[in-house]
């Protein structure tokens, strides 16, 4: 219901009409402003939804599609703010903000299925390598959750890889804070790839 309102109150801004919570007057200032797009905010409260409706995806593009809407935004949002939002960029800051959001992803899987009995792992990949729900409820390392990981492992990797040009783009801090974040995702990736049996 609350996520319901922040719709309406975006839905306000967008047709003209004036809203009077303090959080959306900011937001319509800031849009204003900086000529942000309306529809990346859409796209947040989508995935905020998504959050409380979905708790499985059933493929890698239902996953690529949640992060659609949850962290590509994001990244959208400050090529704006930093008047970089060219259509390569935005290309490529899709496919680095893709790879982070999957890379939580598997930072966290037994924090989303415990508090939340969420699973992100995609269920046709699961299925594909003999493992069902049981392997999270339980806790099972083996070699078939080892290679189900490897996989979402190298999907990030790839993606991360495949954006990483746009850090040599970006000029001044903003580059060089995005030539970290690569960095970081891609250390990060290096390390749950080593991490062989928690």
């Amino acid at each position: 219901a609350q996520l319901q309102t922040y719709r309406d109150q975006l839905q306000a801004l967008a047709s003209g009409q004036s809203v009077d919570d303090p959080v959306f007057i900011a937001i319509g200032d800031s849009i204003q402003r900086f000529n942000l797009p309306l529809s990346l905010f859409d796209n947040l409260l989508t995935a905020f939804m998504q959050d409380i409706e979905t708790t499985r995806y059933a493929t890698f593009d239902a996953v690529l599609d949640y992060c659609r809407n949850s962290a590509n935004p994001v990244g959208r949002l400050l090529l704006h703010l930093n008047d970089a939002a060219d259509e390569q960029n935005l290309v490529d800051s899709d496919a680095i903000c893709s790879a982070l959001q999957l890379i939580n992803f598997l930072q966290d899987i037994e924090q989303d299925y415990v508090e939340n009995k969420r699973i992100y792992i995609p269920l046709d990949d699961m299925h594909n390598h003999g493992i069902d729900e049981s392997w999270f409820a339980n806790r099972r390392t083996d070699r078939a959750m080892r290679g189900l990981l490897a996989e979402q492992i190298e999907r990030a990797r790839t993606l991360m890889l495949q954006g990483a040009p746009l850090a040599g783009r970006l000029k001044g801090r903003f580059g060089l804070e995005i030539r970290l974040t690569v960095a970081g995702g891609l250390r990060i990736l290096q390390r749950l790839a080593r991490q062989r049996d928690d």
